[in-house]
C-alpha cells in the first residue's frame, strides 16, 4: 500500500513541479510574463532568463520521460540549485517571503518529487 500511496505522491507532486517549471521556464526563455522585472530586483543581467529557461524546459523532459535515471537526478540536481539560488537571491536582497515563495514552493516540489520517485527512476548501484 505505501507503494501506491509513494507513486500518487510522486505523480502529483511531479506533474505540479512539470507545470511550474515549464510554465516559468517558457517565460524566461521568451523574457515575458514580469521576469524581466524580477530578475532586474535581483541584480541579475537579463540574457540569463534565456539560459534558465531552456535548461528548466530540458529538465521537465529530463524528469518525466522514462528510464535515463542519471540524467533525472542532473535534472533534479539543476531544479534544486536553481529554486534555491531563486530563493535565497529574493532575501538577500531583502525581499520578503511573499516574493521568494513561488521558487521556495518549487524547491520543496523538487524534493519531494525526488524522494518519492519510483525505483524504476533511481539509479541503482552497480555492485549489487
Amino acid at each position: 500500500m505505501t507503494t501506491k500511496r509513494n507513486k500518487i505522491i510522486y505523480w502529483i507532486v511531479t506533474g505540479f513541479l512539470s507545470f511550474g517549471m515549464l510554465a516559468g521556464g517558457v517565460q524566461q526563455m521568451l523574457q515575458i510574463g514580469g521576469y524581466n522585472e524580477i530578475i532586474k530586483q535581483l541584480g541579475y543581467p537579463q540574457y540569463l532568463l534565456s539560459i534558465l529557461g531552456v535548461w528548466k524546459i530540458l529538465g521537465v523532459i529530463a524528469i518525466l520521460i522514462p528510464k535515463f535515471p542519471l540524467l533525472k537526478e542532473w535534472a533534479y540536481a539543476g531544479f534544486f540549485f536553481v529554486m534555491s539560488g531563486a530563493s535565497i537571491s529574493h532575501f538577500a536582497v531583502g525581499q520578503s517571503l511573499t516574493e521568494a515563495m513561488p521558487s521556495l514552493i518549487l524547491l520543496l516540489a523538487t524534493i519531494l518529487s525526488w524522494y518519492f520517485r519510483p525505483e524504476s527512476r533511481k539509479i541503482t548501484s552497480l555492485t549489487k
